[in-house]
């Protein structure tokens, strides 16, 4: 193929390469058959979430398709920015992206729900709702108040939407959807308008702009924690409900800044709710939030033997596949390595050991 630096541009570039897996993931979610006893889900970055049932439902939680900063603008935090409430800070927050798009959305199949635990903007997605709402037209979209009105805003139809708050449940096929108090104490001191003074007010009502969520399916339960920080009602929640796989928002919180759950709160977590695997997410997606997830894996040695904890915790990749229970006493995640069929056939070289 003739090719010449004359005919690149930058749209071709960018036609020729983003989303960079490209339908790879989307073809693998689709062929998959979940056995009968499990439940499947793939880790789309951040917190987004696909899961497969035995019973062949798909449920799209969280996905953002969205990037961080881009540029370095004036420098400076955009002013009413619930980061810049929380510590009073000015400089601009460095928030890069950085991971790759791991699916393609404009090429999501056969989705039944589209399910967000609030309303924040890497998870709340515009690009991901018109792609469910182009290709799926069978799909609910599922959040509480401020994000079903959002979607509203963006064009999304109201008999489409389903509006949930704590304790509500919503049947979507074989998968039953519970919707729980969330704990989200950045969610509520964030503020569409940058003139408001939220200092001296009552803090808006949290369950109308996020909730938890408990996946219910016939092969194992999966809660997930949107942005939520510890809370000791994860107790409450362990108590009323059967949790085997939980996920939670974990990260390195910079310094004055509560916005993620640490690794030794990730770890009570998992035990306040009985859950049977840990699963840290979002720690993936912000050059200024990383951390390593190994450090819940080197507490939870430490103390696993003491405390007499009756969990694991499974390091995922973005991309990868879990499925519970067949993977529920694996701690870390590869990827397919590929080239199992090695001299199948004859090799090729210049000579038999030449490698």
């Amino acid at each position: 193929m003739s090719m010449n630096v004359n005919d690149v541009s930058k749209e071709k570039w960018i036609l020729s390469t983003f989303p960079e897996w490209g339908t790879y993931l989307n073809e693998e979610i689709e062929d998959t058959q979940v056995e009968k006893g499990t439940v499947s889900m793939w880790w789309l970055g951040c917190t987004g979430i696909w899961l497969k049932s035995f019973e062949g439902t798909n449920i799209l939680c969280d996905l953002w398709c969205g990037t961080g900063k881009r540029s370095h603008g004036n420098g400076l935090m955009k002013k009413g920015h619930q980061m810049m409430r929380m510590s009073g800070v000015q400089k601009m927050q460095p928030n890069l992206r950085t991971q790759p798009f791991v699916i393609d959305p404009f090429e999501i199949k056969n989705v039944s729900a589209l399910v967000v635990t609030h309303i924040h903007s890497d998870h709340l997605d515009i690009n991901t709702a018109a792609a469910v709402y182009q290709n799926c037209p069978e799909a609910k979209f599922i959040g509480p108040k401020e994000v079903v009105e959002t979607w509203l805003s963006w064009g999304i139809p109201q008999e489409k939407t389903i509006i949930v708050k704590p304790g509500d449940e919503i049947k979507i096929k074989d998968i039953n959807i519970v919707a729980l108090e969330a704990f989200d104490r950045t969610a509520l001191v964030t503020c569409n308008d940058p003139e408001k003074v939220l200092k001296g007010e009552m803090p808006q009502d949290m369950n109308e702009i996020a909730v938890n969520y408990l996946f219910e399916t016939s092969g194992g339960n999966i809660y997930h924690a949107g942005d939520s920080h510890y809370s000791n009602m994860f107790a409450k929640h362990g108590n009323e409900y059967k949790i085997d796989v939980c996920l939670g928002a974990y990260g390195e919180n910079p310094r004055g800044i509560t916005d993620k759950v640490t690794s030794v709160d990730m770890l009570r977590m998992a035990e306040s709710l009985n859950a049977k695997v840990v699963i840290p997410v979002h720690y993936d997606i912000w050059s200024n939030f990383m951390a390593d997830p190994k450090e819940i894996t080197e507490i939870w040695k430490f103390k696993k033997d003491r405390l007499k904890y009756d969990f694991k915790p499974y390091i995922w990749q973005v991309g990868g596949k879990f499925t519970y229970p067949t993977n529920k006493d694996d701690l870390e995640f590869n990827f397919y390595r590929g080239f199992d069929d090695a001299f199948v056939t004859d090799n090729d070289t210049p000579f038999t050991s030449f490698l």
